[in-house]
């Protein structure tokens, strides 16, 4: 099961998603970590530090600390512009061209991982559990300690902090829209404990007063719903294209046909009329929040 990947196949690489893969140890980063080296190598050539460099290329000092370490895909633009911000001769856009064919990593995940990184809108609706970038470590944890086959200790530390990793995205990308559709009984369901879910609440309350960052909370009594065929997601690109993804209980799917995501930013228009307003919703957390 795959407690959702978020766009990845969690056989092989298993810690971007809402939940704890099916059990496989992410894959050693080899790749990722030796574009991280070449980027460091020549930053410090370039006797810069990543609080200097970071604006240079138009990303954080956090984002380049994880590229470096080799914790993150890249964005597609980086390696062209630290390439260009630190004269490296091409170098590193070469080594760019080995991420996209690193042994492993699904087509559909590589692609979604890509786009969402410069995404003008990230839509999700989930009825299973919080999504990923949502989530505390408690709940994240809770959901890799009950992953079936078990996980070992080291791929729970593991998948946790790239959970927390992928999270930044929330707040590194001010001018990306994120808009959720969430079920009531994912609070309800007390997943961890009421600790655990008194603290999910607060976390997502205060996320939701981020500019970028919609949440709605789909009712638990619903007379009408538009979309019972189950969880998904939606995605702008900077050239107003669409894409989308859909996740079930082993393998997900990378959607590009015109007419499915024609269909599902229909059901998603939908949904979003049938939740609660962000204010209501914002009341309705408050109210399951006060009753733990």
């Amino acid at each position: 099961m795959t407690h959702g990947t978020d766009g990845i196949d969690s056989t092989t690489y298993g810690t971007f998603g809402n939940g704890g893969g099916r059990g496989g140890e992410p894959e050693p980063q080899y790749i990722l970590k030796m574009f991280g080296e070449v980027v460091k190598t020549f930053r410090k050539r370039a006797r810069l530090t990543q609080e200097q460099f970071a604006p240079l290329v138009g990303y954080s000092p956090e984002t380049v600390a994880s590229i470096e370490q080799g914790r993150r895909l890249p964005p597609p633009d980086f390696a062209e512009r630290a390439d260009s911000v630190l004269d490296a001769f091409g170098v590193i856009l070469a080594a760019a061209k080995h991420l996209t064919r690193r042994k492993g990593l699904a087509s559909w995940f590589r692609q979604w991982a890509q786009l969402e990184l410069t995404a003008l809108s990230l839509y999700t609706y989930e009825c299973r559990l919080i999504p990923g970038l949502l989530q505390t470590p408690a709940y994240a944890r809770t959901l890799f300690t009950d992953q079936l086959p078990p996980l070992g200790d080291e791929q729970i530390e593991a998948q946790l902090a790239a959970r927390l990793e992928r999270q930044q995205l929330l707040r590194e990308r001010p001018n990306t829209s994120f808009s959720f559709i969430l079920e009531e009984h994912l609070f309800l369901r007390d997943l961890g404990g009421e600790e655990v879910t008194r603290e999910l609440l607060d976390h997502i309350l205060d996320l939701a007063g981020l500019r970028n960052v919609n949440i709605q909370i789909m009712p638990l009594v619903r007379h009408h719903h538009a979309g019972l065929d189950g969880p998904m997601q939606l995605l702008e690109t900077p050239d107003h294209q669409w894409f989308g993804y859909l996740e079930g209980q082993k393998y997900g799917q990378f959607v590009s046909d015109p007419a499915v995501i024609s269909a599902l930013q229909m059901r998603c228009a939908n949904m979003r009329s049938q939740a609660l307003s962000l204010d209501d919703s914002k009341s309705l957390m408050r109210r399951m929040r006060g009753a733990r």
